[in-house]
């Protein structure tokens, strides 16, 4: 994500609760993503965790463009 994204998410999150939610949870993925990349082996259950969070925290990115792009249309 962008750092201009990033900066429009902070202006909109008081006024959306949909994308601070979303924001809130893409930064816990993002923690509990960390965990495991220093991590020099996965267990097979960690793995399964690791690709869950990864596609739970790619569903909400796509979510929070979404709504950055209707923003962006509606200011147009």
């Amino acid at each position: 994500m962008e750092q201009h994204e990033v900066d429009l998410i902070g202006k909109l999150v008081d006024g959306n609760p949909e994308l601070a939610e979303l924001w809130n949870d893409h930064q816990e993925y993002k923690k509990q993503l960390a965990r495991f990349e220093g991590k020099p082996y996965l267990s097979p259950a960690e793995d399964a965790e690791l690709k869950l969070l990864k596609k739970k925290k790619l569903a909400g990115k796509t979510k929070m463009q979404q709504i950055l792009d209707k923003h962006r249309q509606s200011e147009a």
